[in-house]
């Protein structure tokens, strides 16, 4: 008979403990949220606080210009880096966003010879370009030629890291095919 009353007990325990995990689990789900949905919610919000790139080019100020798309897992592990370095600089510096799966973007797609991303280009107040930056990056790296550009120093330097996605071809909308890499 003892066994009996000890078999109900330890269902008792474990459905209880069962129940402790779960709970646990959706407790630190809920709390970790932002780290899972940051990167996202960045990137999807970098087309609406683009400067128009027409305008920035005229504007005379030094500009950064950001390709990106919302499927990219690089773009979206830098997205907070590029996010606090608009946050730092952008009375200084206009912040262009152009997600290259949108086809309104395509002339500065070739125009720039995008065919990895993330891709950055620093430009000066005249709107050469000083320097560019494929694939995932340092902030510091970055930071350090955004300080050069405000120096009015060119360096006219190319930074490539392995890190990058390959530019996939927008089957939405019929555009010219781009070199893959």
């Amino acid at each position: 008979m003892q066994s009996e009353s000890k078999e109900p007990l330890l269902n008792k325990n474990s459905k209880a403990i069962i129940v402790l995990l779960i709970s646990i689990s959706i407790v630190s789900l809920f709390l970790l949220r932002n780290l899972f949905f940051q990167s996202n919610y960045l990137l999807k919000s970098f087309g609406e606080l683009s400067v128009d790139p027409e305008i920035a080019f005229k504007n005379n100020k030094p500009t950064f210009l950001e390709f990106y798309a919302e499927w990219c897992e690089v773009c979206k592990e830098m997205a907070p880096k590029v996010s606090a370095l608009k946050d730092e600089y952008e009375k200084d510096i206009n912040f262009v966003f152009l997600n290259v799966d949108n086809p309104k973007w395509d002339k500065y797609i070739r125009k720039f010879a995008v065919n990895g991303i993330p891709q950055l280009n620093l430009f000066n107040r005249q709107g050469k370009l000083i320097s560019t930056f494929i694939g995932k990056q340092e902030e510091k790296t970055i930071k350090e030629s955004i300080d050069q550009l405000e120096k009015e120093e060119v360096s006219g330097e190319e930074i490539l890291n392995t890190e990058f996605s390959v530019i996939k071809e927008n089957k939405n909308h019929e555009v010219a095919p781009r070199s893959h890499g």
